[in-house]
């Protein structure tokens, strides 16, 4: 099977575990090349990097040899290079979240369909050993029916991760702490439970910040199969706490600590996986393994050869995009919202 050369555009933060998992899968990639619309990034990724640097995004479209492109730009700028990459007929991978509105995702999906390319989205936190343990358990049906759920991702981001420029702030980032740091343990959330009908929730912004977007939020949600259940997200607990599920189910209850998962069954059984520590809620957001990222694009690259979707789906993560909208404007009206 021929090797898929890979175009990444963006080289900030976001770029670390998904170049080191391009250059462990060197089998199956070619990095072919790297671009940012800033001279100064290009020059330090260069000096850090063998990887070839282009000075265009267009070096990068123009280019039929490379069919894949991992796109690592801030939100409000993917909407404009999904539509760019389907029209030059290349496979998409997207940093998360698909966009700042659910309604601008949807237009980038459907770019993606007419193309008949290949688009997913890193919403890596399904691809954790844990998560995938869990979700075997879940479709299993051992665990019984949903009764309870909660979501809890009380993190901490420094002054110093705020004093980027935009960060924080609605025209860059599009959101808060819902859109920028809790979708990832929502996504998982809700492939595990099902779908949610409808959530009450309040969003605010701290004393802590000058940003114009949630740093708290809370809410109760409804599924669709009758339970209930909370989330809860926020970046001000000092000095970070890693982020956890609970399933409350007729059988059992699940628990999901980061990426160590216990499971206690109503007959005695205790099913006990130990996960790697969790240090993302903390001062440095990037401190993670890439293990779960590389999950996600191996499951792109099957995905891609198989002609299949990829299980973290531009359409799958719309999903939990919807579910952020549906907090924010419960929070914004005082009252339920409904979710499609």
């Amino acid at each position: 099977m021929a090797k898929h050369r890979v175009g990444i555009v963006g080289l900030g933060m976001a770029l670390k575990p998904h170049l080191k998992s391009l250059e462990e899968l060197s089998g199956r990639v070619d990095i072919a090349a790297c671009f940012t619309p800033s001279i100064e990034r290009r020059k330090a990724f260069a000096a850090a990097n063998s990887h070839p640097v282009v000075d265009s995004l267009d070096a990068i479209l123009s280019d039929t040899s490379i069919d894949v492109v991992f796109v690592l730009t801030p939100p409000m700028s993917h909407l404009d290079l999904v539509e760019q990459c389907a029209a030059a007929g290349k496979h998409v991978l997207l940093e998360k979240p698909i966009d700042f509105t659910s309604a601008r995702g949807e237009k980038q999906v459907a770019a993606m369909d007419k193309s008949g390319r290949t688009f997913a989205v890193m919403l890596q936190h399904r691809f954790r050993d844990a998560s995938r343990k869990l979700r075997a358990a879940v479709q299993s049906g051992e665990l019984g029916d949903l009764v309870s759920a909660s979501a809890s991702i009380r993190w901490w981001r420094t002054p110093e991760y705020f004093a980027q420029a935009g960060r924080g702030m609605k025209v860059r980032d599009g959101g808060g702490v819902l859109i920028t740091q809790a979708i990832h343990t929502l996504d998982l959330f809700q492939s595990l439970t099902g779908p949610i009908a409808r959530v009450t929730a309040f969003a605010k912004t701290s004393p802590l910040r000058k940003i114009d977007t949630e740093d708290i939020a809370a809410g109760a949600v409804e599924f669709r199969n009758g339970a209930i259940g909370t989330i809860d997200a926020t970046t001000v607990s000092y000095p970070g706490f890693p982020e956890k599920l609970e399933l409350a189910c007729t059988n059992a209850t699940a628990v999901l600590n980061a990426e160590t998962l216990d499971i206690y069954f109503k007959d005695g059984r205790h099913v006990h996986h130990e996960g790697a520590a969790s240090k993302s809620g903390g001062a440095d957001p990037m401190a993670f393994p890439n293990d779960a990222h590389k999950g996600l694009i191996v499951d792109f690259l099957d995905a891609i050869d198989n002609k299949r979707e990829p299980e973290s789906s531009g359409r799958e993560s719309l999903k939990v995009m919807r579910l952020i909208e549906a907090m924010l404007a419960s929070a914004e009206q005082g009252q339920p919202v409904s979710i499609g």
